[in-house]
């Protein structure tokens, strides 16, 4: 490597999984607070849904923990058991955070469309990307076109990564208003929800960075093949 390149990734690794595990002691602490009313996750997420006019959207449980997503393709919210079935906190907003995705993309939120039309370029530059990046760093000197082709590739992935930062951070503003507009928090755990929101937005910033960190690194292997 580069001088200052371990120093560089040991340092993002090191970020990477203390931000993972501060979200992870987050909702264990905030799953152990219960909602006053007794709504489920499934429950806020119905309400959310309706109460946005969306009446097409299907909420599912789905296997594991911190699985929760929206699925543009089939209209599904899918929230993790202890998410689906929880009535925390926790539950309640991570839930909302889900149904926020589902509302950019009923209200055709820019950012979230682009992010979707990016989906099959990034699947197809994950298959090929590190092969290409490997194949290109031993046979800099004589192809280096192929490493080329590689930065390419990683340089979508890295794009997607930065795409996805207003999505999420912008879903956990539209999950807050109306988790405090509906009455579902109130001034006694409304920062929880927010906390446990930021905690989460912090994984896909640390992942923006370390993906872009990363890109310039190959660069600059690129640009220094000759010396």
């Amino acid at each position: 490597m580069l001088p200052g390149s371990w120093l560089l990734f040991i340092g993002i690794a090191l970020v990477s999984f203390l931000v993972q595990w501060n979200l992870k002691n987050k909702f264990k602490k905030y799953s152990k607070m219960p909602l006053p009313s007794g709504m489920t996750g499934r429950d806020v997420a119905v309400k959310m849904l309706q109460d946005s006019g969306i009446y097409d959207v299907q909420v599912t449980s789905t296997n594991g923990s911190l699985t929760d997503h929206y699925n543009p393709a089939n209209k599904t919210v899918n929230l993790s058991e202890g998410v689906y079935d929880g009535n925390s906190i926790m539950a309640a907003a991570v839930a909302a955070h889900e149904c926020g995705h589902a509302v950019q993309h009923a209200r055709a939120y820019a950012p979230l469309t682009m992010r979707s039309k990016l989906v099959p370029v990034v699947t197809f530059a994950s298959q090929w990307m590190s092969w290409l990046l490997l194949g290109g760093i031993l046979l800099i000197n004589s192809f280096p076109a192929l490493l080329l082709a590689g930065i390419v590739l990683f340089a979508i992935t890295t794009l997607f990564s930065f795409v996805t930062l207003p999505v999420e951070i912008d879903a956990s503003k539209r999950a807050l208003v109306w988790l405090s507009g509906s009455g579902i928090t109130n001034s006694y755990n409304h920062s929880q929800a927010e906390d446990a929101l930021r905690s989460a937005a912090y994984t896909y910033v640390v992942a923006a960075l370390g993906s872009l960190a990363t890109l310039v690194y190959y660069i600059m292997i690129f640009m220094g093949r000759r010396d």
